[in-house]
């Protein structure tokens, strides 16, 4: 499994990577829900979920502009947040670009979380080998991972040996559209599940909230908790930059 390799600081804090937007907002799911937060969301994803309610961050759209590493951060260091949601499209595409970023991220002084927005399709080995080689993302950085269920009509593209990358820090999230993805959920975490918060979240259109939770009541599930989009509660859910 390879690993990263980047060159020296001077160099790749120049790397150039194409963006949607950054903007500062509450995080709406997940262990930091209703934390002020900053969200860096870059351009592409291997991905095309039937679901995805960001198609505006992968072709046939076109990004929004292209910014180095450093104006990134600096962009970053505009908001008073102290949280970052590194998020897409799919965060980690880029690879060593998006493993760089990381790192800079990570050296902001101000900044106490990073979390990865990441759709299960990307291999996170090289991304935790890096988390543990670098002092600062050992203790800010953590993995949000999105497996993919049928209804997303992406889930073989799911990489089962990125649940054993994953430590206590980290999320597993499950986006619920049918009760077959909930089965299914049930077996992928009997079948894979080690370490990490499980989150079940529905997707609005198919799964109301409350049968979800009955689902859940139901059918335990180890270290599992419901996670609702609070910003499609607070906003309208075609809302940008919220």
């Amino acid at each position: 499994m390879k690993t990263f390799n980047l060159p020296s600081k001077d160099v790749w804090r120049q790397w150039k990577l194409p963006m949607v937007e950054i903007f500062e907002t509450v995080e709406g799911e997940g262990l930091q829900a209703g934390y002020p937060t900053v969200f860096v969301r870059v351009f592409h994803c291997n991905l095309r979920c039937t679901w995805c309610d960001t198609p505006y961050s992968y072709a046939p759209a076109k990004p929004e502009f292209e910014a180095t590493i450093d104006e990134i951060i600096e962009r970053i260091k505009e908001f008073p947040s102290a949280r970052i949601c590194f998020t897409g499209g799919e965060p980690l595409i880029h690879r060593e670009k998006s493993a760089a970023l990381l790192m800079a991220m990570a050296d902001l002084e101000h900044i106490v979380d990073i979390h990865i927005e990441t759709n299960g399709a990307i291999d996170l080995y090289p991304f935790e080998h890096l988390r543990n080689s670098h002092a600062e993302l050992q203790r800010k950085m953590r993995f949000v991972m999105d497996y993919k269920l049928p209804a997303s009509g992406e889930m073989d593209k799911m990489i089962l040996s990125n649940f054993k990358e994953l430590q206590n820090q980290d999320e597993i999230k499950f986006v619920i559209g049918s009760e077959e993805d909930f089965e299914i959920t049930k077996q992928a975490v009997a079948d894979n599940y080690i370490k990490g918060q499980i989150s079940v979240s529905p997707v609005w259109e198919s799964m109301p909230p409350r049968r979800l939770v009955e689902l859940l009541l139901a059918n335990p599930l180890p270290n599992a908790k419901l996670s609702l989009q609070l910003h499609k509660v607070i906003w309208h859910p075609d809302e940008r930059g919220v």
